[in-house]
């Protein structure tokens, strides 16, 4: 009984944050990645959808601290990314990992 509470708990928990990073996807990301993140932002940028959590976080993390300018977009990057904060960055890079 305490494993299937558990993994309940567990389920809902990653439930709330894939919420958490859809919405700001949808309202940060989407605009230039596309609604499924299969398209090159502003047409220079790769298919963002289905890389691993750990790189696109990594990539959030430095477009934020403005250490990234992958393609010539790391201004336009740091604008979208420089109100989130680390729950956020991580939240968006889990909902984009699971886009397919």
């Amino acid at each position: 009984m305490k494993k299937l509470a558990i993994s309940a708990l567990i389920l809902a928990t990653s439930s709330i944050l894939m919420a958490d990073g859809a919405a700001t996807f949808n309202t940060k990301c989407a605009s230039c990645h596309g609604a499924n993140g299969k398209t090159p932002a502003l047409g220079k940028s790769a298919i963002i959808a289905g890389q691993s959590s750990a790189v696109l976080l990594k990539k959030l993390q430095g477009y934020k601290a403005g250490t990234l300018n992958t393609n010539g977009m790391g201004a336009v990057m740091k604008g979208n990314v420089a109100a989130m904060d680390a729950k956020t960055l991580s939240d968006v890079a889990a909902y984009i990992s699971k886009l397919k």
